[in-house]
């Protein structure tokens, strides 16, 4: 039962922050623009939360270290994706190079920034994780789900499931999330009935921005006591799920749990049974996440109906 709890705990750490980052990518592609950054701005966003933390750690501690650390983190991921946004609606760029090129420079910068700005010179941001919630109060004294999903937590969890939930929302049962969809599918339909594809644009690579760098920060603290400016390419995974979800968050939030499952088996084999006694290479377990994406990726491909017009820049002259 143990190791029950242990899987399932370690699949929600995971999970969730491929859920948010996936559902970043989601906001973005609805509208049209192909955001290849994620994993960039998911480094970005855990660099400066991260160090945030590392620096405050002495004067607070707990929930309100961590809020405050969401908060820089979204903000960093926001202000991050302008780049994108701009050389790809504005400046009508190439969007897979766009997204390239600060998936290059997020780890460069981070590693840069994080040798000149701590005493030491080494690249690692340590931080003490006062984060983990022992027990929910009431909830977690539920047999069994208690032990499951209310112990031995953290708030980001929760925030990750609130961010499905308000996504659901904010895509079907609201104006701005039909305007967005409508971006995507048919930007020039959506000019000529008066909406701005431009601001449209904007706001989805924004907020897909604003969940990317909140995802960096979600991977790194349940995971780590340090970053080191990477996060492991789960900005990629998250892609991968976004696509095996066929855009929509419900369908993202299965793909996330089975990627989540996979990284799990990959980082936690050697506490399961019928695994640790299989000869099998250490490594093998390693590649399991990504050998699990090709090949969903491989057999889903063909039936994947993106978004129209993602990944095509809009000029508003054209018809």
């Amino acid at each position: 039962m143990d190791i029950l709890f242990l899987i399932v705990q370690q699949t929600m750490f995971f999970s969730i922050p491929l859920l948010i980052v996936a559902l970043g990518g989601v906001f973005t592609e609805r509208g049209g623009v192909t955001n290849i950054a994620l994993d960039g701005i998911m480094i970005m966003g855990a660099f400066t939360s991260v160090l945030f933390i590392n620096k405050m750690q002495d004067k607070m501690s707990g929930q309100l270290l961590l809020i405050m650390a969401i908060f820089i983190a979204i903000i960093t991921g926001m202000a991050f994706s302008l780049l994108l946004a701009y050389s790809a609606i504005n400046m009508k760029a190439d969007q897979i190079i766009g997204g390239t090129a600060l998936n290059m420079f997020a780890p460069a910068f981070a590693i840069y920034a994080a040798r000149m700005m701590q005493t030491n010179g080494v690249q690692q941001i340590a931080f003490n994780n006062t984060f983990r919630i022992p027990s929910v109060p009431i909830l977690g004294d539920i047999p069994i789900i208690g032990d499951l999903f209310f112990k031995n937590c953290y708030i980001t969890t929760y925030i990750g499931l609130a961010i499905l939930v308000i996504s659901i929302i904010v895509l079907y049962k609201t104006k701005f999330g039909l305007r967005l969809r409508a971006c995507g599918e048919h930007p020039q339909a959506a000019d000529s009935v008066g909406i701005s594809v431009y601001k449209m644009r904007y706001s989805g690579v924004l907020i897909s921005g604003a969940l990317a760098g909140l995802g960096g920060l979600v991977f790194v603290i349940p995971t780590s006591t340090n970053f080191n400016a990477t996060v492991s390419g789960y900005g990629f995974l998250a892609l991968a799920v976004m696509i095996f979800g066929q855009w929509k968050p419900l369908r993202v939030l299965f793909a996330a749990f089975f990627f989540g499952l996979m990284k799990t088996i990959a980082s936690a084999y050697s506490v399961i049974p019928l695994l640790s006694s299989l000869d099998i290479p250490s490594d093998v377990y390693k590649m399991i996440p990504f050998m699990a994406t090709l090949i969903v990726l491989a057999f889903t491909s063909k039936s994947s109906q993106a978004p129209r017009a993602v990944g095509e820049p809009y000029d508003k002259g054209s018809r």
